[in-house]
């Protein structure tokens, strides 16, 4: 693996497949590999221009768009580490992300940006706007200062990428604490991407539709740049977002063959597909989901759909994405309740004390690997408890199978101790999404006097159910057992999601533990 890098890796699948579809916007342009490497070395070479240097962190906020998959390329093709952020950040939250990366400068698209551009000039960071008006043009990059003139001279041949370069600098979630920067090495996204292509044998004939966004590592590495570096083909929709109108419709006008999405996602697809089936759908190898835990009834009706198999995998930032997945069904089987094995990594079950566990054992998801990250930035406190006994600590629970197989049983600090009895959520969740009338359902625990926790859920009903709290109840009670039944049912119409589709079972504990009293359970946020 000496130098190893991801611009190596993309740089040669232009070189072998320079004529095949790269990148395409739907309905509007599409770019060859060789097009899309002449657009980054453009874009990195006016990066430098502009006076970007080695280890400037350029921050980068955009929705799905060509723009940005230039500009995110071209920022590491100079050796610049590339900082997404979501849009939707309140100039607060900007102000906090820009501040934490330490970020040199501000990308976004023309359209303005408004909390972006606050917290950047508030910080005094300069921002650029960056915009490409058909394939035949070149990326052109505007500033409102007038000390941001380029030295045309300047030029990005000078630049060979390092395999320890950091190039992607991201946020883990902050479901269960506050945000933790994660710094990730061009060897770690390689080491990646090497995964992911060799788990799923893409090659340069497999195409895909973008249905997450590009600012989490889920899209990032699995959807695109994956795609990239084999030299197959991606899809951007044209809205910059997913679309579930237009899904089925890109999917076939651009003869993709997978797609990657969160089981949110997933539930849109299946719940469109029943109310309003396409008249064809395309002949996919398989469909993929991760970032969060697939109820076992939805991937069944998915699998039964669309005519493919279901690939569940796990992934988190500090791993660049992918640590494990269910096999292609050649290459083994697919086993109900796992995440499948681990891919390009080591892994082990750790007890608290650092002692190994044997398969069927419980306890903490470790692993080490080129994909890892080194460590959090700045953050003494949390290395020293993710970085012990010489694994990373994912912070998850979970035990290998006689067959090498990972199966979760929940987050350390959201399983639930009920009397001594260690319950885990996605257990009950699963039961939850298996009744026919419930749409989204979480459940959580919350303080008790008698068992030290209980167990409390939050649903959502399908469009058209009637159902009560009584009949969710009556449903659990059949289907698990006594300990783990939930104590309470709350009915609501939202649940607070991350940006990726996760539910925030933390915010949800905290938000229906101060509405135990309550008669009516409001709508998040109102």
């Amino acid at each position: 693996m000496e130098n190893l890098t991801l611009t190596g890796l993309l740089r040669k699948a232009a070189t072998d497949f320079p004529n095949r579809r790269a990148l395409s916007v739907s309905g509007k342009f599409d770019l060859t590999h060789s097009q899309l490497q002449q657009l980054v070395d453009h874009a990195a070479s006016l990066l430098v221009a502009h006076g970007v240097k080695p280890g400037d962190v350029v921050a980068l906020t955009f929705p799905n768009t060509v723009e940005y998959v230039v500009m995110f390329l071209a920022a590491i093709r100079c050796r610049a580490t590339a900082a997404p952020l979501n849009s939707a950040y309140t100039a607060e939250e900007f102000e906090f992300y820009l501040s934490d990366s330490e970020s040199k400068l501000l990308i976004t698209p023309g359209e303005s940006m408004q909390s972006a551009q606050a917290a950047a000039s508030k910080l005094r960071i300069p921002h650029f706007t960056a915009t490409l008006a058909d394939s035949n043009s070149k990326i052109t990059l505007s500033s409102s200062s007038t000390e941001s003139k380029p030295n045309n001279n300047d030029s990005v041949a000078q630049f060979a990428n390092n395999s320890s370069d950091v190039a992607l600098f991201l946020h883990t979630s902050g479901t269960t604490s506050r945000p933790k920067g994660v710094p990730l090495t061009q060897l770690n996204l390689a080491s990646s991407v090497l995964n992911i292509i060799s788990v799923y044998k893409l090659t340069e004939s497999d195409s895909t539709v973008l249905v997450l966004p590009l600012f989490h590592v889920h899209g990032l590495l699995a959807g695109l740049l994956s795609s990239l570096a084999t030299g197959a083909a991606v899809t951007l929709p044209a809205a910059g977002r997913f679309s579930a109108s237009t899904f089925w419709s890109d999917m076939l006008s651009y003869n993709a063959t997978w797609y990657t999405a969160v089981p949110t996602i997933h539930q849109i697809v299946l719940d469109r597909h029943l109310s309003k089936p396409e008249p064809v759908y395309p002949k996919l190898r398989f469909i993929r989901s991760c970032s969060a835990s697939l109820a076992p009834s939805i991937m069944s009706q998915l699998e039964k759909a669309f005519g493919a198999p279901v690939l569940e995998a796990y992934a988190m930032t500090e791993a660049s994405h992918l640590m494990a997945s269910n096999p292609l069904p050649e290459n083994g089987p697919h086993k109900p309740g796992s995440v499948g094995k681990p891919v390009g990594q080591e892994m082990c079950i750790l007890d608290d004390n650092g002692v190994m566990q044997e398969p069927g054992v419980s306890g903490e998801v470790c692993i080490r690997g080129p994909n890892v990250t080194k460590g959090y930035k700045n953050n003494p406190e949390a290395n020293k408890a993710a970085f012990r006994f010489g694994w990373f600590h994912t912070g998850d629970v979970g035990f290998l199978d006689s067959d090498g197989y990972l199966h979760l049983v929940g987050r350390i600090k959201e399983l639930i101790n009920r009397g001594g009895e260690k319950i885990s959520p996605i257990e009950v969740d699963a039961v939850l999404l298996s009744h026919p009338d419930i749409a989204e359902g979480v459940a959580f625990g919350v303080p008790d006097d008698k068992y030290g926790e209980e167990i409390n859920c939050a649903i959502i009903p399908r469009e058209g159910a009637d159902i009560d709290e009584a009949d969710a109840l009556r449903y659990c009670k059949k289907n698990l057992a006594s300990f783990k039944v939930p104590k309470k049912v709350f009915i609501t119409d939202s649940l607070p999601k991350t940006a990726t589709g996760k539910i925030q079972r933390r915010i949800v504990a905290e938000h229906f533990l101060a509405q135990i009293s309550a008669a009516k359970v409001p709508k998040f946020g109102a």
